[in-house]
């Protein structure tokens, strides 16, 4: 069963749907029975598929295990204050635990192989990695076990994100919604997933159509050439958007139909007059969670040794080094790694040119301004996302004639 695609899993998904929704309206907790009906799904989509089932719930049971020991080894009032940290030692081995099924997958995947790899390990590898690093922070005192298995095993959200955080994922599941509020998300809910359904299964599938990436040929007209790539990137940007903006709205309408206020992943972006409010609109539950916990502990580390003593190279490479890491997670590939320092490398000179060109500071808030800002990002990012799909490289890798 493939999620949000298969009829089968829209009608398993509505009878599921029916418990939770009597749970919510009677002001019960939907918590456990959102854990056994996650396990199900969970079920159906590794059926067949046991090994990645036994490596899914091993991966589950083992970072648990290390997040556990780390956890008992911190004094901390669970608020932020760490009185005496876990061992590095201990922190270090549960963070290789977390991420090496993931590393191990996309390293050997680009070789053919793809040893270690699950459906959905790449969002299951952040959310590990998120509590693992704020058990570390002392910000989470304690860690039930089954809020733990919840969290990580969570199906709306299993396969493809959006990427929520453990703290106010646990304060949702935790409540008692009062009916009102329960019916006011069931409603919410019902309009993301029919608005999403939309987005994935009919607009989405119009752009796919337009989506056919050709190789160069100096036999033909440039031109003509240049033009049908430009429609070709658009038309894939335009798809990209509808499918993964349509499948993360149906998560959260499932989110919320099972009491879980699921975090918003696009906001409109391309409208973005920059490349910042670009990744602040665009898979936003990504991009937060690489600035977070990756680009503000590489600028925190580099501050506190002063290297580089200058900040804005430090900003540049923490930009760098997060949009690559991003390109990576992507996977191994010329193209997802060319995309990751693309943004890195641009995002860099953008924030450079903001901070220090006095025309922009004095101008940015007129409307010329802001359009030129607006027309020039959206070129960047449809040529970034040509870069993304592999359809640069089909353009220029394959030229004949």
């Amino acid at each position: 069963m493939e999620f949000y695609q298969d009829p089968s899993f829209f009608m398993t998904l509505g009878v599921a749907l029916v418990p939770a929704i009597v749970l919510g309206l009677l002001e019960r907790r939907i918590r456990l029975y959102g854990l056994v009906v996650s396990a199900v799904f969970l079920g159906f989509l590794f059926m067949g598929s046991w090994a990645q089932l036994a490596l899914a719930v091993g991966y589950m049971l083992a970072t648990y295990a290390c997040t556990r020991l780390v956890l008992a080894r911190t004094d901390s009032d669970g608020a932020g204050t760490v009185k005496a940290p876990a061992p590095v030692a201990l922190r270090l081995l549960a963070l290789v635990v977390c991420l090496l099924p993931l590393v191990t997958y996309k390293v050997t995947v680009a070789a053919g192989n793809g040893l270690l790899g699950f459906v959905g390990i790449s969002y299951i590898t952040f959310r590990a990695t998120q509590v693992l690093l704020e058990v570390t922070d002392g910000l989470i005192g304690r860690l039930p076990f089954v809020d733990y298995l919840y969290f990580l095993a969570f199906f709306p959200t299993f396969t493809s994100g959006p990427i929520d955080r453990s703290r106010r994922f646990f304060a949702d599941v935790e409540r008692r919604l009062p009916r009102w509020e329960y019916v006011d998300r069931l409603g919410r809910g019902a309009l993301m997933f029919a608005l999403g359904l939309v987005m994935q299964m009919v607009l989405a599938a119009i752009f796919k159509k337009y989506d056919t990436p050709a190789a160069l040929d100096l036999s033909r007209p440039l031109g003509q050439q240049l033009v049908d790539a430009v429609r070709v990137s658009y038309a894939y940007a335009a798809y990209l958007y509808f499918d993964f903006a349509g499948y993360s709205l149906m998560a959260q309408g499932v989110g919320l139909a099972l009491g879980v206020d699921v975090p918003r992943n696009f906001n409109l972006p391309f409208v973005s007059c920059s490349l910042q409010e670009f990744w602040d609109r665009w898979n936003i539950t990504l991009s937060h969670w690489l600035r977070d916990f990756v680009f503000m502990r590489l600028e925190r580390t580099m501050a506190r040794h002063r290297k580089p003593k200058s900040r804005d190279v430090r900003a540049s490479v923490g930009l760098i080094a997060n949009m690559l890491l991003m390109g990576f997670w992507h996977g191994v590939t010329p193209a997802y790694i060319t995309y990751g320092l693309y943004h890195g490398v641009l995002l860099a000179v953008e924030q450079h040119v903001h901070r220090h060109w006095k025309f922009w500071r004095k101008h940015k808030g007129t409307a010329p301004v802001r359009f030129v800002s607006w027309f020039v990002t959206l070129q960047v990012v449809v040529l970034g996302l040509s870069i993304f799909s592999g359809q640069l490289f089909t353009f220029f890798g394959g030229i004949h004639g």
